[in-house]
């Protein structure tokens, strides 16, 4: 399996990439959220991707994805897949493409050759996708949203999104055979111990609480670290001691 951290910011000289939006590319043709997706490299390369899993509401998972289906939009028969829950997909309906922000691509797909189909996802009721299992898990963030178990045949990794602690996900990695890795966010510094409870992320210390739920050896890869306190967060993770611990860099595609 591989996993792209979709770069959405041009790093400075010397400095390493910042994440200010978010997206993972599986094997080119599979996406979870589109933050950066519709600004990532050319429009033909985009057009691979044919399955979205969005994860939640929030625009730093969901920003781009007009774009890419506007770059991507062959005017044929088969179109791009968009997977959520049914807070996103209301969302999509009711807030994204309603004539306002964007032009209701949804509606159009029903007029003409399609822009996106629509499919909901269930709590724990796996999908099959351009030969990879996914399991949708709940998690405890601001709104209604999904972390995501993924498989194929040789591998497991564990995506949770933007969560508060939870335990579901959990329990899922520990009972995956061949778990490789899990890409978990560590958005605040100790010292915004209080924004990151209300707004249900993680700082380095519940970061650390959270990979001690997991039983079983993997790649621990930190993500969703906020581009203003970078360098600190990284610090903090660091001091962890964390045996696993990788600090995630958004362009780099992971091999598992």
């Amino acid at each position: 399996m591989r996993v792209t951290l979709l770069p959405s910011t041009v790093p400075e000289p010397g400095q390493p990439a910042r994440q200010f939006l978010t997206s993972y590319l599986l094997n080119d043709t599979v996406a979870l959220d589109a933050g950066c997706l519709g600004l990532h490299r050319t429009p033909r390369e985009q057009a691979r991707v044919r399955h979205i899993l969005v994860s939640h509401t929030h625009l730093d998972h969901l920003a781009s994805l007009p774009m890419f289906l506007d770059n991507t939009y062959q005017a044929a028969p088969d179109c791009v897949t968009v997977y959520g829950n049914e807070a996103v997909l209301e969302c999509l309906r009711r807030d994204l493409f309603n004539d306002r922000l964007w032009p209701d691509f949804i509606r159009l797909s029903g007029e003409r050759p399609p822009f996106l189909k629509l499919e909901r996802l269930e709590p724990g009721r796996p999908v099959e996708i351009d030969g990879l299992r996914v399991t949708p898990v709940p998690v405890d963030h601001a709104v209604p949203t999904l972390g995501f178990l993924v498989e194929d045949g040789s591998a497991a990794v564990v995506f949770p999104s933007d969560t508060g602690p939870t335990e579901e996900i959990w329990r899922r990695a520990n009972a995956a055979d061949n778990l490789r890795a899990v890409f978990l966010e560590a958005t605040f510094p100790q010292a915004m111990a209080g924004l990151a409870e209300i707004s249900r992320h993680f700082t380095p210390s519940l970061f650390a609480a959270e990979v001690r739920k997991l039983r079983r050896p993997a790649r621990v890869i930190a993500v969703h670290i906020s581009p203003r306190f970078y360098p600190q967060v990284v610090e903090e993770l660091r001091a962890l001691g964390l045996p696993d611990l990788e600090i995630g860099e958004p362009g780099k595609t992971y091999e598992f």
